[in-house]
Formats: structure tokens, C-alpha cells, sequence
């Protein structure tokens, strides 16, 4: 190991000794000792160098040559230019993950078919997925904030040998900005502030961030404002997205109003705010100390595929809202390199807590009576992560792993009229908790630079217990707790052959698991109008079992063709499915008439797909990149009837022309989905015909869309850049699949960043 200068000391190798130089972004070169002695080593840089290095595959760096999994790589350069509004945004930007939205603050990713709860977030390490992560959609990811963001890979696929549960279908793992020491007696000091407005939604947004490294401390301090206003849809599309009418109530008395303008989504306005504070100590070379202090707060903000329900000619909700999504976390992680240990060359142990809120509040046309339920999760995270090289081409990962959540939760009814309140059911079983221990290893033998071969295992318990004697005043169920006490077996298998420099293959088999969480045990709410989720006891894991084959084609780096297709099987699914209450199949729920129905093991689901992407670098300055995705698959029950999946996305892609030269970047793009037609629709789906455009039948389904782009960034000098974009320019109205809420229509996006 080099010093930071790239200084050596060779006094421990003999003269006839031939030493291999390696670095990230380089070549391998091999030189004798005696000709390296007060020399200076050039190296040669590696075809696409800065695209190597990654870290979600086994918790330390990498070469993402020798990865069997395809990973999606998103730096800071590329978040800057893109200008995401909120990290889902930042995804969808990748090309390969599908972004649904029931309102503007939101954001659900779908990834290879699955999503919510079979999707794994991490932010720096650490799983943001808690104990009522559901299998309904999820706008957890918000949280994160763009701007701190350093870089963030997406794996596609199982991830659950070195993440465990809920890593079926991917893992989105985003790494906040390190404070950068000054390594010297003098301070080191760098500063970003950026100012961004977008004409959609009249998005106001404020950020800054400053630096400040000294030889051994280092502080990062973020802090990021938004403001949206109410959205405005796009003027040329379905007119069933269109928004006629809202309610709107004035001293606390209920009005239907005409919308002035049917195009702007009332009300989907919000505002956000996000903090961050590290602190990094490097007392050694090969000693380090990381601290990470996250907080992210909304507003209040509607949910506002609930508000455009409709009971008879009658818009049902005169109210739904999420109260404050709020998000805390506490990070500390000790990173130790060894040269001697026998156990290890790198060790990290990374402890975090974790504090949840969130709530729902909603009250129906012209009733006074205000439904409002909390719930909070506290987490609590250890890892313990080891590297050790075994030998000249084998490399040994291997750690264990400790999590506690525990979930409060609240129920109430407030009359508006009177401020009287009431006790109610509330959403999850109060006081409940649900702990995972596992110990996994990971090993990867290369032997040789054309040959990588991975395999690894994983041991999970699961332990859960809810207790549903509170909730018992009002569900009358016939159990007052239950537990889940469960382990579970993942491994994987991968190998990734670099015959020569145009052609790589990859193929991965993969196990993964999903331990039964609170909101899948123990979840009281009403899944749909006139429908009513109850808990169940009778829960097991969900495994899946997966397949991919991946085919790179360099062609002198001039032309390069990506491709993938890979294959998923999810025995014991867990789905929402009609169920009994004390041998009712019907139960009253807030005042209505409601089916009773339950998460159960009722299905098993394959699920299919094909990716492509492709580069061509016309010149140094030109180049054109397009990513494109299908994804098919069926659900079947017990009782053999097949249906389509509900998280299998249609057809998508992107593509883009990028020029780059000097201090210009501009790029033309096109994003666009195919059909999916209403026999394509999973059942769950047809049932919200309000979300979706009807056709010729009057039945719903989910229109084709396309919209054309273009974005360009200036550097007016080392400090000041402008960033602008024009999106949807032709104004399409449509959306995404299974959104409630439409897209932005023709939007115009200005940015001005300026760097201390």
C-alpha cells in the first residue's frame, strides 16, 4: 500500500523480486524490485476506468468487471446534470428502474417485476427497509437527499447472501458525500450552493453544503429546502386524468369546487427539508471513524390517488393525508486495515439507530368524523464486515449481522366539528417488535484476470412478535399475540468470463428470502373501497430462486452492446386475498360495510425479462446511449387461476445523444413505455379503473407515452455552472404505470450552482 503521494516502501522485497502495481484505474504493471528503487511508475489507464469500482456487492471495493450480477452505477456528475427532484426521481434517471407515484411526494421503484418490500434500500450500509416496509406502494426513498448523494448503485437481482431479507429483486444502495481531511497543517475548504426552480410545479428548491478538513477531522454539513406547489398534468392525452372538480373546506364545511384549470393536480402540494451532518477522524493510515447524523422531514402532503375516488357521481374523500414523513438516523462505523491479522485485511463495524414517523389522515364528503393513525418504527442496526485475501486469487468477505425494530402504533377519531376524540384500531399492533440475526461469507477466486468466480451463503432468524390486545377492543379476533420464529438459507453462485477484451459473460443463480414482517402479520387498513385488511398468524417466508445470463460486446470501445435476461420463481408469495374474521367474511370498518380479506401465502409467481443497453461513442464529444426493458410474468393461486403480475412494469426505455465539449454538455433524450392492455392488468389493478384511462370497452388500462427532452449544462468557470432542461416538450399527458397521480406536463428546469 502506497502512501496518499503514491510513495512505497519496497526495503521489505529483495532485488530480484517482480512486484505487480495495481490500481482501480489502471492496468496491472509488473516491474522488478531493483528497477523500482527511487523510480517513478507510470501505469496505463484502463477502457472505461472511472466505471469500475463498486461497493454493494460485498460491502467493500470491487472491480465491477468481476461482479456476475449486472450493476447500475449513477455518480455525482451524472446526478448534477440530471437535477433529480427527489432520489426516485434520481433512479427512473438510471433507465432500468421503473418509478410509480400515488402522489407528488412519492416514489416507489419497481425492479425485474418486484417491488415495495422485495426491494432493499441502504444509505451508506445501513437498510433503510423497517418492520412495516409494505407490500403496497412506498415512498420511503424521498428521504434521501440528491444532493448528498456521492454515488448510488443499483444491483439487479437477488441481493440477499450480503443483505438478507427482502432482497429479491434488487438492491438500491446510495453512499452520501465523505468528508475529505486536508491530510496537512493548513484547513481544507469546499463549499456547494445551489439554487433550482421548475415550472411544473413551480418547484422552489435551496441547498448547501460545506467542507472543512483538517490532517485528521473532517465535517460535511448539507441542508436541502423544497417547495412544490400543485402539479400541472400535461394538455395533450387522456382526458380521464384530468382533474374537474375538488373539495375544498371552509369553516370546517365541505364544498365542491369547479377546477379553474383541470390540468393542476389540487392538491398536491409539499414541502421537504433534509439535513445531514458527518464527521470523519483518521487518527492512522489504516485507521478510520465515520459519523452520520440524517434527518428529513414533509409536510403534510395529499395522497392523491385517494382524493380522485369517486362514490356514485360523488367524489368520496373530502380529505387524505400522509402527516409528516419524518426520517432520523444515527450512523457510527470503524473501518481498520491489517496487514498482519490472520482473520482479516479490512474490518468494518457499522452500528445505527433509526427513527420512523409517519401517519394517515382521512375523512370522507360532508362527514365530520376524521380518521388519524400513527406509527413510528424504531431500528437498531449492527454489521460486523470482514476482507480477507486468502492468496494470490482468492478473496473471502464474511460478516454477521443484528437488527431490532419495534413498532408503536395509534388509532384515533377526531369529530371536526366537536374536537371530541376517540380511541380506535389502529394500523399495526402496538408495541410489537421483529429481530433478525445472520452470519453470511462471500468468496471470489480469479484465477486468472480473464476468469472470476463467486459464491456465497447466508444463515437468517427472523424472530416477530405482536401483541393484538388493544386492538382486540374493536377486532374481536381469535388470538391476542403471535410470533414468528423462522430461518432461512440463501446462497449464490455467479462466474463472469472476459475471453478478450470485446466479449464478457456472466451467469448468477441466486436464492432469496422475505421474512413476514409486522405489516404483513399484523396490518389493519382498508386496502380499496369497500375492502378491509385484517392480520393473519399464519404467515411463512417467501423464497425466491433466480436465474441470469448476461452478454457484453465491446467492439473498441466505440460501439458497446450490454445485455441481460434472467429468470425469477417466488414460491409462498405473499399476497392480499379475500379471508374470514371469526367466520365473517364481512365486518364493518370506519362506518362501512367492508370484505374482509388478509396477507396469506396464496401464490407462487415467475417472472421473466430482458435487458438491453447500448453506447456508441461517435466521437470523443458525441456519443448515443439507450437502455430499453421487458418484463413479463404470471401469478398463480392455490386453486390454479393465473393472473398478471401487479409490479410487472410495461415495456420501457430511454435514449439519449449526448454532446460534450469544453464547457458544454447537451443532451436529447426520449423516454417511453409501451401498453399494457386491461387483460395485461393485474386484478388488483382493474380495481382502481379511477387511476387508469378507459378504453374503447370502458374498461381501464394503461396508455402508451413518449416524451421528448433536452438538457444542457454550462461551467462558466471552476465556481459557477447553469443547468437547464426542458422535459415533456411536446406536453403529453400520461402515466406511469399504476400512478394515481399524472406527470408533470411541458416543464421548464433552471439550476445555478455555485462552488466555494
Amino acid at each position: 500500500m502506497s502512501d496518499i503521494d503514491g510513495v512505497a516502501n519496497l526495503s521489505q522485497f529483495s532485488s530480484d523480486d517482480i512486484l505487480f502495481v495495481e490500481h482501480l484505474l489502471y492496468q496491472i504493471g509488473s516491474f522488478k524490485t531493483s528497477d523500482m528503487v527511487d523510480a517513478i511508475i507510470y501505469l496505463k489507464p484502463k477502457i472505461e476506468g472511472l466505471d469500475e469500482v463498486v461497493l454493494s456487492a460485498s460491502k467493500f471495493q470491487q472491480s465491477k468487471r468481476d461482479i456476475p450480477q449486472k450493476i447500475i452505477n449513477i455518480t455525482a456528475k451524472s446526478i448534477a446534470f440530471s437535477n433529480p427532484q427527489t432520489s426516485a426521481d434520481l433512479l427512473e434517471s438510471s433507465g432500468n428502474v421503473f418509478i410509480q407515484k400515488s402522489q407528488m411526494g412519492g416514489g416507489s421503484p419497481m425492479i425485474r417485476g418486484l417491488s415495495t418490500n422485495r426491494l432493499l434500500i441502504t444509505v451508506d450500509g445501513v437498510r433503510m427497509n423497517n418492520a412495516i416496509f409494505r407490500g403496497g406502494n412506498l415512498q420511503n426513498v424521498i428521504s434521501i437527499d440528491p444532493f448528498t448523494i456521492h454515488n448510488t448503485e443499483v444491483t439487479l437481482g437477488a441481493g440477499s447472501v450480503v443483505y438478507g431479507s427482502d432482497a429479491l429483486g434488487g438492491v438500491m444502495s446510495f453512499y452520501t458525500q465523505t468528508p475529505q481531511l486536508s491530510y496537512s497543517d493548513s484547513l481544507y475548504f469546499r463549499g456547494n450552493a445551489v439554487a433550482r426552480y421548475a415550472t411544473a410545479n413551480k418547484e422552489k428548491t435551496g441547498h448547501l453544503d460545506l467542507n472543512f478538513g483538517l490532517e485528521q477531522w473532517a465535517f460535511f454539513t448539507s441542508i436541502s429546502y423544497t417547495d412544490f406547489n400543485d402539479l400541472r398534468m400535461g394538455s395533450h392525452g387522456p382526458l380521464d386524468y384530468i382533474r374537474p372538480e375538488y373539495i375544498r373546506t371552509l369553516d370546517g364545511i365541505d364544498q365542491l369546487v369547479v377546477n379553474d384549470n383541470p390540468l393542476l393536480q389540487v392538491p398536491t402540494a409539499y414541502d421537504q427539508i433534509n439535513l445531514l451532518q458527518k464527521v470523519r477522524y483518521e487518527p492512522k493510515e489504516d485507521w478510520t471513524f465515520d459519523l452520520g447524523l440524517y434527518y428529513t422531514t414533509t409536510s403534510d402532503y395529499s395522497r392523491y390517488d385517494r382524493l380522485i375516488r369517486y362514490k356514485g357521481n360523488q367524489l368520496r374523500s373530502a380529505e387524505w393525508n400522509y402527516g409528516p414523513q419524518q426520517w432520523f438516523m444515527g450512523n457510527v462505523q470503524v473501518t481498520k486495515l491489517s496487514s498482519n491479522s490472520n482473520l482479516y485485511d479490512k474490518i468494518q463495524a457499522t452500528m445505527a439507530y433509526q427513527n420512523f414517523q409517519e401517519s394517515r389522515m382521512d375523512r370522507d364528503f360532508n362527514k365530520p368524523k376524521r380518521n388519524i393513525r400513527e406509527e413510528a418504527v424504531d431500528a437498531i442496526s449492527a454489521n460486523l464486515d470482514l476482507e480477507k485475501q486468502l492468496g494470490a486469487r482468492t478473496e473471502l468477505f464474511y460478516g454477521l449481522e443484528y437488527i431490532y425494530n419495534e413498532v408503536t402504533s395509534s388509532g384515533t377519531e377526531e369529530d371536526i366539528n366537536t374536537g371530541t376524540t376517540n380511541g380506535t384500531v389502529s394500523r399495526y399492533p402496538n408495541g410489537s417488535d421483529w429481530q433478525s440475526v445472520a452470519l453470511y461469507s462471500s468468496l471470489k477466486f480469479k484465477p486468472n484476470p480473464k476468469f472470476v468466480f463467486q459464491t456465497g451463503i447466508r444463515y437468517n432468524h427472523v424472530v416477530l412478535n405482536a401483541d393484538f390486545t388493544e386492538n382486540n377492543k374493536y377486532l374481536n379476533l381469535p388470538y391476542s399475540n403471535t410470533n414468528i420464529n423462522t430461518g432461512a438459507f440463501t446462497g449464490t453462485a455467479g462466474v463472469n468470463w472476459n475471453p478478450n477484451q470485446t466479449i464478457t459473460l456472466k451467469f448468477n443463480a441466486s436464492s432469496a428470502f422475505r421474512a413476514p414482517n409486522i405489516d404483513d402479520i399484523g396490518k389493519v387498513f382498508d386496502s380499496e373501497p369497500g375492502a378491509v385488511v385484517v392480520p393473519n398468524d399464519d404467515l411463512k417466508p417467501e423464497y425466491a430462486y433466480g436465474l441470469e445470463l448476461g452478454l457484453k460486446l465491446n467492439f473498441e470501445n466505440c460501439v458497446i452492446l450490454d445485455m441481460a435476461t434472467y429468470y425469477t420463481y417466488l414460491d409462498n408469495t405473499l399476497v392480499r386475498r379475500d379471508f374470514t374474521l371469526n367466520g365473517n367474511s364481512e365486518i364493518m370498518y370506519d362506518d362501512e360495510m367492508s370484505t374482509v380479506q388478509a396477507i396469506q401465502n396464496a401464490a407462487e409467481s415467475r417472472i421473466f425479462g430482458f435487458e438491453v443497453g447500448l453506447m456508441v461513442n461517435f466521437t470523443e464529444a458525441l456519443k448515443l446511449k439507450s437502455d430499453y426493458n421487458i418484463i413479463g410474468g404470471r401469478e398463480e393461486d392455490d386453486f390454479g387461476n393465473s393472473t398478471s403480475l401487479r409490479h410487472a412494469a410495461p415495456q420501457f426505455g430511454a435514449t439519449h445523444v449526448i454532446w460534450q465539449k469544453n464547457k458544454w454538455q447537451l443532451d436529447a433524450f426520449a423516454n417511453y413505455n409501451s401498453e399494457l392492455s386491461n387483460n395485461q392488468l393485474a386484478p388488483s389493478e382493474k380495481e382502481k379503473g379511477y387511476m387508469y384511462a378507459l378504453d374503447e370497452h370502458g374498461n381501464p388500462y394503461a396508455p402508451s407515452w413518449y416524451t421528448l427532452n433536452f438538457r444542457t449544462q454550462y461551467q462558466f468557470n471552476q465556481a459557477v455552472s447553469l443547468t437547464a432542461s426542458l422535459e415533456n416538450i411536446t406536453d403529453q399527458r400520461y402515466k406511469t404505470y399504476s400512478s394515481g397521480i399524472a406527470a408533470p406536463g411541458r416543464n421548464l428546469i433552471l439550476s445555478l450552482k455555485y462552488t466555494l
